[in-house]
């Protein structure tokens, strides 16, 4: 039994202090395949960093995310541009990419263009995309929809939307990102997972955040995916062990991890 975090924060600050301890209890767990989405150019280098110090379970991905599109989001994406096309450097999806009008609503128009033009990107990279939606969930996928463009695939992140916004997002070829939240008393993320075939849904933490129960207001770590998975079993009342074979062969197939799946 193998497990994959589609998204997971290694290389936060908040895991300076135990990171090889942190990784060791992962592998423990059999979380094999762990995909680190970027932020921005001042957290490039620690992340190729962690991904260098463990070479065949983390995956990194290049983007800018929503929240760090400001003034210079023009110079922002022109190194995205650049660690893409740097032969040198290998990275699995356009990520983590988005609209994010929570926090900040100041640079929603910038926010739009950057999101275009790193899915302008995906395309020129055949690379998939890891969408943030955080109170943007019907502009995004209104945006996705207008460009009707099938060769466009990826993951909604930390999905949070209701039934149909998800089935929405599945008719745009995309899968559901599946966190700590659905672990939480009364979350509308339980009814989705109940209404939405396993062949579309991915694993994540989103580490150092989202925790799931019973370690809620601690910090998240990638060996906890067991629990939002088993939460997930116990939804759709199937055996863990088949929602590990079928969320992994997800998370391969989609990010291209062809060559791990005997690990």
């Amino acid at each position: 039994m193998v497990f994959a975090d589609s998204h997971t924060h290694l290389y936060a600050e908040e895991f300076d202090a135990d990171r090889e301890a942190m990784m060791h209890r992962a592998e423990q767990n059999k979380v094999l395949h762990l995909l680190l989405p970027a932020i921005d150019s001042a957290y490039h280098e620690k992340m190729l960093q962690v991904t260098a110090d463990f070479p065949h379970v983390c995956f990194p991905m290049m983007g800018l995310h929503p929240t760090s599109v400001k003034q210079n989001y023009r110079d922002e994406l022109d190194i995205v541009s650049e660690h893409l096309s740097n032969p040198a450097l290998k990275f699995w999806a356009l990520g983590e990419i988005g609209i994010d009008l929570y926090w900040d609503k100041t640079f929603e128009a910038e926010q739009r263009i950057a999101f275009s033009d790193q899915l302008d990107l995906s395309l020129k990279y055949d690379l998939p995309v890891v969408i943030h939606t955080r109170n943007s969930m019907d502009i995004v996928l209104e945006i996705m929809e207008g460009r009707n463009d099938q060769a466009i695939r990826g993951v909604f992140h930390c999905f949070s939307g209701h039934t149909e916004q998800a089935k929405r997002a599945i008719d745009l070829g995309f899968m559901l990102g599946i966190g700590g939240v659905v672990t939480y008393k009364n979350s509308g993320l339980q009814t989705v997972v109940e209404n939405i075939g396993m062949e579309h849904l991915l694993l994540e933490t989103d580490a150092p955040w989202l925790t799931p129960v019973p370690h809620r207001g601690q910090r998240n770590e990638p060996s906890y995916i067991p629990l939002i998975a088993q939460k997930v079993a116990e939804l759709k009342a199937i055996a863990l062990e088949k929602v590990a074979e079928i969320t992994t062969a997800n998370a391969r197939r989609l990010f291209g991890l062809g060559d791990m799946e005997n690990t």
